[in-house]
Parts: structure tokens; sequence; C-alpha cells
């Protein structure tokens, strides 16, 4: 195979450019954990990380898996004609819930505790809005192979994001004060304006991405529609099952958490809701910690998907795929080892020397490798998306979120947050195993299974033999772990110089 026709190599150079679509607006985003643990106390940190898995939860509702349908069906039908029914749907389902948002979001707002600070979720609604007709017009650039397009309006959302955070938290946080106090009242705080910097950010990427509707003419054709819907439904209850399984944790640690007794409470000057929100704030803070491990994943699923779909009548597809999960599998462990080693440098991202947010960092393993394994559980959906069996995955992510749920509600209540990471790793593990074995069955794949769980032991073995030089001084230990990395790094090289699915 040539390096010039050599698809993993194009695959490769697609995620390079979709991450800096990803990775660089992630980080700069990232830039705001270590501004938002300074400027905020952590039971508001919990409130911002609420309120975003509200958003994402949401998010996932309001596409229903309209994505995926055009990826799919544009290989079947007229593009034009896809695009324009399934962003007339989008539009017209967007246009209905916002109606129905403003009239009810104060009901909302009770709902999930926030009757004080109702336009927090009002602007939560707003932002969800946007983000949705924004959904299709990506997944546009990315079947046009449009990938610096996508990367400039992605960068262009996060910079004026962040952009305005710093402004409104940083440069002028006693007139933002002052403003948010006369408008929305005295209890806003300067949280609104993180808010308010989303809604403005979400609306560029709108503007940006007006060109994308040229030719677009509003039209729902029912002969494409009903098929359309009947292929995104169960891509929807997949995608609501796994907002379950990503925010269901962020959600519910304000109400499960373990509550001191009233002397402690006292002792620390909180109510036992400002306790529950600092709780979620430390746990959301650290969370954030294995930020590169998700970014990884998010930008080889940018390019991987319509990788996966074009290449499904090739011959030699099951060897492709089997390829590219194992060079994922090794890159998802350098990024583990990279945060894990170097932790006593990563952690002052999130916080300051002695601050509350550190002692949530015993999360950061577990996190890592449960979201790892989530990328493993997106490498095998293929089977179930190549055969139309989308059904299947639906299965596989309720069984999931059954594991995340009843983890959540026996652990957290005795361990708090821990019991959260817990969940979050019981159930990628779970659906990685249930997906592999019944994927297997039905669309055979030759994975490197035992390759990969040599790679995996090697990795984990790696950080754990770090761990015995924690009472070292950080000089010693970061050369220690500097040396850990390089020798992960070459008994990947010798493995891979004499594996016969080389690139």
């Amino acid at each position: 195979m040539s390096m010039s026709n050599n698809p993993i190599k194009a695959l490769a150079g697609q995620t390079v450019i979709y991450g800096m679509g990803t990775i660089v607006p992630r980080l700069l985003n990232y830039l705001l954990v270590p501004l938002y643990t300074r400027v905020f106390v952590a039971g508001v940190y919990g409130q911002i990380t609420d309120l975003y898995a509200w958003i994402a939860f949401l998010l996932a509702l309001l596409t229903y898996g309209m994505e995926t349908t055009f990826f799919r069906y544009t290989q079947k039908e007229n593009s034009d004609m896809v695009f324009n029914n399934i962003v007339s749907c989008i539009i017209t389902t967007t246009t209905v819930f916002l109606i129905l948002y403003v009239i009810f979001y104060k009901d909302f707002a009770h709902l999930i505790k926030y009757e004080h600070n109702t336009q927090y979720v009002l602007f939560l609604g707003i932002i969800v809005a946007l983000d949705a007709l924004t959904a299709v017009p990506f997944a546009k650039l990315r079947k046009n192979n449009q990938a610096k397009l996508f990367t400039i309006i992605k960068i262009a959302n996060v910079t004026l994001n962040v952009g305005l955070n710093l402004f409104f938290l940083l440069v002028i946080p006693e007139t933002a004060l002052a403003i948010s106090a006369k408008v929305f009242g005295p209890q806003a705080g300067l949280l609104v304006w993180v808010l308010i910097s989303n809604v403005l950010s979400s609306l560029l990427s709108l503007v940006l991405l007006l060109p994308q509707f040229k030719g677009f003419r509003f039209e729902l054709d029912k002969s494409l529609i009903r098929p359309m819907l009947a292929y995104s439904l169960p891509i929807l209850l997949i995608s609501l099952v796994g907002m379950v399984n990503e925010v269901a944790d962020k959600i519910l640690i304000k109400y499960l958490t373990p509550i001191p007794d009233a002397e402690m409470l006292s002792e620390l000057s909180m109510t036992g809701e400002e306790y529950a929100l600092q709780q979620l704030g430390i746990y959301g803070a650290n969370f954030k910690l294995a930020v590169l491990m998700t970014i990884f994943i998010q930008m080889f699923r940018y390019a991987s998907e319509p990788f996966f779909f074009s290449k499904a009548k090739d011959r030699n597809a099951p060897e492709l795929y089997a390829k590219v999960m194992t060079y994922f599998v090794i890159f998802c462990l350098l990024i583990f080892l990279g945060v894990m080693l170097y932790k006593d440098v990563l952690k002052y991202f999130v916080g300051a020397e002695g601050s509350d947010y550190h002692e949530g960092l015993i999360i950061v393993p577990i996190v890592l490798i449960a979201n790892m394994f989530y990328g493993i559980v997106f490498n095998l959906s293929i089977w179930f998306k190549l055969t139309d069996r989308t059904f299947s995955g639906t299965i596989i992510s309720i069984i999931g979120a059954c594991i995340t749920l009843l983890c959540l509600f026996t652990l957290v209540p005795q361990i708090g947050y821990l019991g959260a990471a817990i969940a979050h790793l019981g159930c990628y593990t779970v659906m990685m195993l249930v997906s592999y074995f019944w994927g297997q069955k039905v669309f055979p794949v030759p994975y490197q299974v035992g390759r990969i769980a040599m790679y995996m032991v090697l990795g984990i073995g790696l950080y754990l033999f770090s761990t015995v030089f924690d009472d070292f001084s950080l000089s010693i230990k970061l050369t220690i772990n500097t040396l850990l990395i390089i020798t992960y790094l070459g008994i990947v090289f010798v493995f891979e110089r004499k594996n016969p699915l080389k690139i």
C-alpha cells in the first residue's frame, strides 16, 4: 500500500486537520478552567458544571441523530435534497422548542433548583437552540471535506467565547457585576456573563455558517423524511442514553452526595446545598484534567465517521478498521501517561497550591481510562451503523445507562464523587465488552485484541510504577516519568515495526 493512497494516512491527516478545529478550541476553552477555579468558589463552579451538563443533554435531544443520518443518506440520495429536508426538520423542531422553552423556562428552573437564578436557565435554552441550528451545517462541512473552514469557524467561536470571559471576569468584573445586578437582580453574579459569552459565540458560529445555507429551501418530503426519521430515532435514543452516561453524574451528584452533619456544615460555613455544589465543582474541575483524551476522541470522531462510511464497500474494510483500532488505543494510552505522569504540573490548571479543587485529583486516572473505553466503544459501533442496525446500538447504550445509574445511586451516597468516576468507568467497560462480542457475530472485524490488551497493561503498569516515586522531589519525579514515557514509545516502536498491520 503506497503512502499516497494509504487510507490510514488519509484518516490521520483528516484527524489532524479536524484536530485543529477541536484541539485548539478545546485548549483555548481549557484556559477557562484555571480562570473559573480562581474567580469562582467550588460551589459556583459546580453550577457551571451542572448547567453545561443540561446543555449537552438538551442538545442531543434537539439534534436527534440527524448528523449521522445526513452522512448515511447523502450516500443514497441527492445531497442537496437530504440537506434541505434535514435542516427543515431541525428548524421546525428548534422553533417549537424555543417557543415552549421561553414560556416554561421558569418552571424548568424551579425543577432543577435555579428558582433564584432563572436567567441562567433562559440562556441555557438559547445556547441549545443556536447550537442545534449549526449541527447539520457543520456536518455538511465534514461531508464535503472542508476541514479547514470547519476549523476556522470552531476556532472563531471559542476565541470569542474565551475573549468575552476574560473581558467580563478579569477586565471589568465590578462593572459586569453592577450590570447583572441591575438587569437580573443582585443574586445573578458573574456566572451570568459566562452564559452570555456562550450565547454570543454560538451566534457567531451560526452567522459564519450562513454560506452553507446557499441554495437551501424549506421542504419536508414525506417519502424522504420518514425513512430518515426511522434511521435517526434509534440514534436519538443512543444519544440520549449516551448523555445519561456522559452527564448524569454531573446532574445527580448534587442530589446524591453524602452531606456532613450540622456541626460540620457549621464549621465549613455552608448549607447542605452549598456543600453538594462544592463537591460537584471539585468533581467537574478535575474531570476537565481528562480533557486531552476527550479532545483526541472528539477530533477522531469528526474525521472517522465519514471515513468509515466511505470505506464500507472496500473489500479490505474489516482489516482497515482493525488497524484504526490498534493505533487509536496506542495514542489514547500515550495521552493517559502524558496526563498522569505530569499531573503534578497539570494540577495547577484546577486551582492554586492548597486549593480545595486538588482533593479531587483521585478521579483523574479513572476518568481517563473510562474515556479511552468510550473511544473504543465508538470504534466498535461501526458494526451496527454500517449494517443499519442502529437499534442494536440503542440496546448497548441502554445497558450502559443502567450500569451508570446503578453505580451512581449505590456508590455516590457512600463515597461521594469518587463513586461517580467509578460509574463512568463501569459504564464504558460493560458497553465495550457487549459491543465487541455482539459485533463480532454480525460484522466480524479482526481486531488485535491481544496486542491491544498488552498495550493497556503496559500503559497502566507504567503509571502504577510511577506512583512508587510520589514522595520524591518534583524534578526527580518528572525526570523518571519522562523516561517512563520514552520507554512506552520505545516498546510500541519495537512491536509495531514487526506488526503485519503496520502503516
